[in-house]
């Protein structure tokens, strides 16, 4: 049975309509997948006018912590705020733990706040398959920023950054050498590094933490993707003590309203929807000629020699694709 999503209510901004278009666009089913596509297309027209930003950081460092204060912060500002968290599937039951909502008990509370905690469900670096689908949702239900959360291990930086307009890495002070704990691909990849915790006895490795990654940043990336003229930055701030969470907002502002005006923010997108389009493709062909007739077992056989030592990998993938 495939659940009739009305239009006109997603538009409206209503939370259970957009929570059963979202759960739509995550089926795996294929008359939900149809129906999901059909109701993208035309929920299209009403998406793009919100700010994405996607938020990454090591296990500990307060990824949690931060969005809600943040999310809070610009909930104060008159802003409609969507989190999509993409919570870790567990690889024995495949369940996913989705504790974002108890985590974030304040800004789950409020009216103008909406958090999506969804599974990665195997997908390559932790992001969710459908989290660009749910994005595109919660911009056509009249959100105005949607922060898009990892869970900070493997690729997932890779992913989030090619759906988002500002990409921020969140570190934590006195974490070891600092510049052997960032990653080149970070630096490359992030408009910003910020420095949580940075309150009582670790405000002073914070500081200290900040003119390091600051130094790291303008040897090894001197601009970001935004037009080349945007600089990526490093800050301080306190998620626990809300502090300089405004001067986040502050910069982040700063850096779409640049990339506007250097029209670069709507040539990132684009460039982004053709990426995507790409993946997607990808991933239709793989599914094809996995459903084909005789495919898993062909697999299966070739799977046995190679282990045992008759075929190279390589020609057993070329046997497998002509199919």
């Amino acid at each position: 049975m495939v659940v009739d999503i009305n239009l006109e209510s997603l538009l409206n901004g209503d939370r259970r309509t957009l929570a059963k278009a979202i759960t739509l666009a995550e089926s795996q089913l294929p008359l939900h997948q149809v129906a999901a596509q059909n109701l993208l297309e035309r929920a299209l027209p009403y998406s793009g006018k919100s700010i994405r930003i996607g938020i990454s950081g090591t296990p500990g460092v307060g990824k949690s912590t931060f969005i809600e204060a943040f999310g809070l912060h610009l909930v104060a500002k008159g802003k409609r705020v969507a989190v999509l968290a993409v919570d870790p599937s567990s690889p024995i039951a495949g369940g996913s733990i989705l504790a974002d909502k108890t985590r974030m008990e304040h800004l789950s509370r409020s009216a103008s706040a909406y958090i999506r905690p969804s599974p990665a469900a195997g997908e390559l670096g932790g992001v969710a398959q459908k989290t660009r689908e749910s994005l595109l949702l919660c911009e056509a239900a009249g959100f105005d920023v949607i922060l898009v959360e990892t869970v900070g291990v493997g690729q997932s930086e890779y992913h989030v950054a090619g759906m988002v307009d500002f990409f921020l890495v969140l570190m934590q002070p006195n974490a070891g050498d600092e510049l052997q704990g960032i990653k080149k691909g970070i630096i490359e990849l992030a408009d910003a590094l910020v420095i949580n915790k940075a309150d009582g006895d670790l405000e002073p490795f914070a500081e200290q933490a900040r003119g390091h990654y600051q130094q790291a940043l303008d040897l090894l990336k001197p601009s970001s993707g935004h037009g080349g003229k945007w600089k990526s930055k490093v800050m301080t701030c306190s998620a626990l003590l809300n502090y300089r969470i405004d001067r986040v907002w502050d910069m982040i502002k700063e850096c779409c309203q640049q990339a506007k005006t250097d029209k670069a923010f709507e040539a990132k997108r684009a460039q982004q929807n053709t990426q995507w389009m790409d993946s997607l493709f990808r991933h239709a062909i793989l599914s094809d000629l996995m459903a084909k007739p005789g495919f898993n077992a062909l697999k299966s056989e070739l799977k046995q020699q190679v282990i045992a030592g008759k075929i190279t990998p390589l020609a057993a993938a070329q046997q497998l694709v002509k199919v």
